[in-house]
């Protein structure tokens, strides 16, 4: 080598040797590929909300509430964004201990363009999680809809974030005890299903049912809506349980994979169910049928394989729609869009089946998680098992609790004339159809 080729490969390395050994360290660990792909699944959670669960759950009520649900779940999004950006985030993910994270990241302190959480920014999983904290209080709404105050619902949907939803979080997926102890819950059995459709129980027990219920019919005005609520729903759960692998890579494939076939599985159940019982398939039972498909999947989809996660879609709908027929037909509950029977139900069911097929050891139907055998079966099912409990126990106390102090602040019900009239007049003043 001559000495003028030394001297302009010392001139060229040089600038390299001088960069910050940090930034060096940074820009290797990220991955491109896995930030795009949160990126994408980011955007895919938040649509779920909007316009997915607004359209579906606004095609369900009368006509004359159609426009207080859409708004309903638009100032949750709003709220919760807020919230989990002051505190929210960092108490659910946050150091802490095992029941409650810390407030070293109260309003992303220290947390720059260039900090990490594993290998993508952790500002975009914030976000991520944010988009998770947004869908659950708003999945309650169904519970209550057509009859609770807006101002009420915003307070109690705040609270509930921060006393309900946070904790659980932490639990499970911020270093909690839950997570310790080795429960699955890839996207969120216990922290959002489960939450919401004990949450969402509890207030249509505390509220009571809507003037008429169930003596007058309350059809959906508007199935149409609710039909393309529910591809958008489809459609974003593959970021929902796809994103939760936090990686582009064969896990989130996989995961993506049962999720399809569950919700189909779940759908076709409960048509085939409605058809046999009631002599006509219906719209609505389909897509029903597929968000409990949905959420059934979700605690196991990063856990089992394309043969479990056909028997899990199978289950839910065969599971949630005879929970729905008892808690409406029977118990007389008015649950109005049916959180608790689907969601509820539905994420209990889940999330005891990660326990069973992840095992590796069930042929066709077997997962990706623990040994093999019964006694493998059997631990992680006992783990799975204290899951669900304790979280149902947690949401149910807490849940009323809430209900109780905003009812006791605000009141919870709208006026007689109000619920008579509809809640788009009696709130807000504005229709959700003006076709004169």
């Amino acid at each position: 080598m001559t000495r003028v080729t030394a001297t302009k490969l010392l001139s060229l390395v040089a600038p390299m040797l001088a960069l910050p050994g940090v930034a060096l360290a940074e820009e290797a660990a990220a991955s491109g590929a896995n930030t795009a792909w949160i990126l994408t699944s980011t955007a895919l959670v938040l649509f779920m909300t909007l316009p997915g669960l607004a359209l579906f759950y606004g095609g369900l009520v009368r006509s004359k509430n159609v426009l207080s649900v859409l708004m309903q779940c638009f100032s949750i999004a709003g709220a919760v964004s807020i919230l989990w950006l002051v505190a929210g985030y960092s108490l659910a993910f946050g150091e802490g201990n095992a029941w409650i994270g810390d407030f070293s990241k109260v309003m992303l302190a220290d947390v720059g363009r260039e900090s990490l959480s594993g290998d993508i920014p952790e500002s975009l999983f914030m976000l991520f999680q944010m988009t998770f904290a947004i869908i659950t209080p708003a999945l309650i709404i169904g519970a209550f809809a057509e009859r609770m105050k807006f101002s009420a619902m915003l307070l109690f949907s705040s609270l509930w974030l921060m006393l309900v939803y946070v904790p659980v979080a932490h639990w499970v997926w911020g270093g909690g005890w839950l997570g310790a102890m080795g429960l699955y819950d890839f996207a969120g059995g216990t922290v959002v299903h489960i939450t919401a459709g004990v949450a969402a129980l509890v207030a249509a027990l505390v509220l009571g049912p809507r003037r008429g219920f169930p003596e007058t019919a309350m059809p959906p005005h508007n199935m149409t809506m609710t039909v393309m609520g529910a591809g958008m729903l489809w459609v974003g759960w593959f970021g929902f349980n796809g994103g939760s692998a936090l990686a582009a890579n064969g896990n989130a494939a996989m995961a993506m994979l049962v999720t399809h076939i569950s919700a189909a599985a779940g759908a076709m159940l409960w048509m085939t169910m409605e058809w046999l019982k009631f002599g006509k398939p219906s719209a609505l039972g389909a897509v029903t049928g597929m968000v409990a498909g949905l959420g059934t999947i979700t605690p196991a989809s990063g856990f089992v394989g394309p043969g479990g996660a056909l028997v899990i879609g199978i289950l839910a709908g065969f599971v949630c729609f005879n929970a729905t027929m008892y808690i409406k037909r029977v118990l007389k509950i008015d649950d109005s869009l049916d959180v608790f029977p689907v969601h509820g139900v539905g994420g209990i069911l889940g999330t005891l089946l990660a326990g069973v097929f992840s095992s590796t050891g069930l042929g066709v139907f077997s997962g990706y998680g623990f040994a093999d055998g019964i006694t493998g079966m059997a631990g992680q099912f006992y783990v799975q098992l204290v899951g669900v409990l304790a979280t149902v126990a947690f949401t149910a106390v807490i849940t009323f609790v809430i209900l109780k102090v905003v009812g006791a602040m605000l009141g919870l019900r709208v006026s007689d004339e109000q619920e008579v009239e509809g809640l788009d007049i009696g709130l807000h003043e504005e229709r959700g159809y003006d076709l004169h």
